[in-house]
């Protein structure tokens, strides 16, 4: 599959072709060598269902229907397609049996996106996808008819990204909802839509969406790119994209960002990003990600900009902690016990007195703890998945701290940093910190603070060397880009930001017009 990026003259989805060179098996002119020839790849599958009929209850007419029953809408097969190929007079009126296809999709099916279909791998493709196909006898190809249904999920609020204000939208599984979210969001011409199919087995169909003249042209061609350059059996979510579309691999990270919310994706289409829809996922993928803007929330966005300020600096300071708080305990209470006031290191040497183990191998047989209660909780039925969490947690740490195994320090160090990470808004750069957290605590354990602050380091550098689709992770700090500071740790209001960020966008850059400070009316105008 190949991306061909060139102007389009209205916001339609563009197939793309196949790649040359892999000559398609055409069909027979027998309808009956085809019905056979598909039963036989198929190994006769029950699910689908070919149903056979003449044109215009002219026997010597022969024609069938082939569709895989339960992906289908069967009122619309029953209503457009069947009573109208049985009952249509103009198919008497046809004289070359080439005519037929032409006619049926011109006068006779009711359905939008009808498609020719020249050869087998076509033809399978469109079948499992939820078209029906139609055969005719005498003619060594088909139609294909959109008639895509089934059981869906319905639209809900995402349960891993809760918003107090916003809409309670979601994406689904079903591909074209998801799309349809977006459009109802962003309701312009340049919102345009590309679609590859990828997967040997699987044939996923993966569509990406941007806005022309907003998205850099670079980052539009290497995601097609890349898209393109992925050859595997199978596309089952869009982790696998993910995966194989990333910059750096050797990193805990994340480079691409997902999300279940349409007005996330409209926000970032908006500042000129990338966003990629799987089949059959929900989680959409958006690029370029950097990484203050994992710890942004829709919120922000509905929020009076001196509030959402105040909660993202919160969330930065929840992020140290979950990151710090277990190495700094370890630290201060093996290495530099003259940093902690002279009250609490007596009642910390007291706890700590009849304790086997040093701090470190306290915290992380705590940390271990917690993540297998965790993962334990997530993994559970959910009627009790969170009340065995809880009460493991208070059991095994009241347990511990009475059979002297570990402090009850460690036991609120622990709980704390557990809590932050639960704050952080981002799954994925959560999990990056609780990962961190075990290389942090065995450095506090080696060097102290200086170890410590060695690591911070290290990270700093290793943070500012990563690459989103050719943009710096830390961007605009580090790099430091003025058009795009009004949205980082601080959120300018509304007003105060005119330019989107200079990141994504090199083109169109105004957001809005001036002078968009609200004005209080005068005394002498309310007279």
């Amino acid at each position: 599959m190949k991306f061909k990026l060139r102007k389009l003259s209205r916001p339609i989805t563009k197939s793309i072709p196949k790649k040359p060179g892999k000559k398609e098996e055409p069909l027979d002119h027998s309808l009956p060598n085809n019905l056979d020839e598909l039963m036989k790849r198929t190994g006769n599958s029950s699910d689908i269902v070919v149903r056979k009929l003449t044109l215009n209850n002219d026997a010597k007419s022969r024609a069938a229907i082939i569709f895989v029953e339960g992906i289908v809408d069967n009122r619309s097969i029953d209503d457009f397609l069947i009573h109208s190929l049985i009952n249509d007079d103009d198919l008497h009126r046809v004289e070359a049996e080439d005519e037929v296809l032409e006619k049926i999709a011109a006068k006779v099916v009711s359905l939008g996106d009808v498609k020719r279909i020249n050869g087998w791998d076509k033809l399978f493709q469109s079948l499992f996808a939820g078209d029906t196909i139609i055969l005719v006898d005498g003619i060594a190809q088909g139609l294909s008819t959109y008639t895509k249904g089934g059981e869906s999920r319905s639209i809900e609020e995402p349960p891993t990204e809760i918003s107090l204000r916003g809409p309670r939208e979601g994406f689904t599984e079903s591909l074209r909802t998801n799309t349809a979210l977006v459009r109802r969001r962003i309701k312009n011409q340049d919102l345009w839509v590309k679609s590859i199919t990828l997967g040997e087995m699987t044939n996923t169909n993966v569509e990406i969406m941007y806005i022309d003249g907003l998205a850099r042209d670079k980052v539009v061609q290497e995601v097609c790119d890349r898209l393109n350059r992925i050859n595997i059996d199978s596309i089952l979510e869009s982790g696998y994209i993910e995966e194989l579309i990333e910059d750096q691999t050797a990193t805990t990270f994340p480079t691409v960002q997902h999300t279940e919310r349409p007005d996330s994706v409209a926000g970032n289409l908006l500042e000129g990003r990338v966003a990629i829809f799987v089949d059959r996922t929900p989680f959409v993928l958006i690029v370029p990600a950097v990484f203050i803007q994992f710890f942004q929330s829709v919120d922000d966005y509905y929020s009076r900009a001196d509030i959402a300020t105040s909660i993202r600096m919160l969330r930065i300071l929840i992020f140290l902690i979950s990151l710090f708080a277990p190495a700094v305990y370890v630290a201060a209470t093996t290495f530099h016990q003259e940093m902690i006031p002279t009250q609490l290191l007596i009642v910390l040497a007291a706890q700590r007195e009849a304790a086997p183990f040093p701090a470190v191998i306290e915290a992380i047989l705590m940390e271990l703890t917690f993540e297998i209660l965790r993962e334990a909780g997530v993994r559970m039925p959910k009627a009790v998945g969170q009340t065995i969490s809880i009460v493991g947690a208070l059991v095994i740490g009241q347990a511990a701290v009475q059979a002297g195994i570990v402090s009850p320090a460690m036991v609120i160090i622990v709980a704390i940093t557990a809590i932050a990470s639960f704050a952080t808004p981002s799954y994925s750069i959560a999990i990056s910190a609780r990962l961190i957290r075990f290389g942090m605590m065995i450095a506090a354990a080696t060097f102290g603070f200086y170890g410590i602050i060695l690591s911070f380091i290290i990270l700093l550098v290793h943070l500012c060397s990563l690459r989103s689709f050719g943009v710096p992770y830390m961007a605009p700090m580090a790099p430091f880009i003025a058009s795009g500071a009004d949205d980082t740790i601080v959120r300018l209001p509304w007003w105060g930001g005119k330019e989107r960020p200079r990141l994504t966008v090199d083109k169109n850059s105004i957001r809005q017009g001036d002078n968009q400070k609200p004005k209080p009316p005068s005394s002498r105008t309310m007279k």
